[in-house]
């Protein structure tokens, strides 16, 4: 294995992860922003406000984007097998 193909499965695998793991943190930025802007609103500061919004937010995206995410990791899976299969 050449320095260039251990380079290049190190950046598709950090590229995999980002990938499957950006629309959980964008949905829980978000409901978190609007979490947040409600609070100072009504002045409620209460702690455990944020955390079951964001909770049940990042469940239904994970039920949501599940079968994109299980494809994702299977073609980065099987593509790291053809390599392995190649040495």
């Amino acid at each position: 294995m050449t320095p260039e193909m251990a380079i290049d499965i190190c950046r598709k695998a950090v590229q995999t992860i980002l990938m499957a793991a950006a629309p959980m943190l964008i949905i829980g930025m978000v409901i978190g922003l609007l979490v947040s802007i409600f609070q100072a609103a009504t002045q409620i500061n209460e702690q455990t406000l944020t955390f079951v919004p964001k909770i049940v937010a990042v469940f239904v995206t994970l039920v949501i984007f599940g079968p994109w995410l299980i494809k994702l990791l299977i073609l980065f899976t099987t593509g790291l097998f053809d390599i392995m299969a190649t040495l």
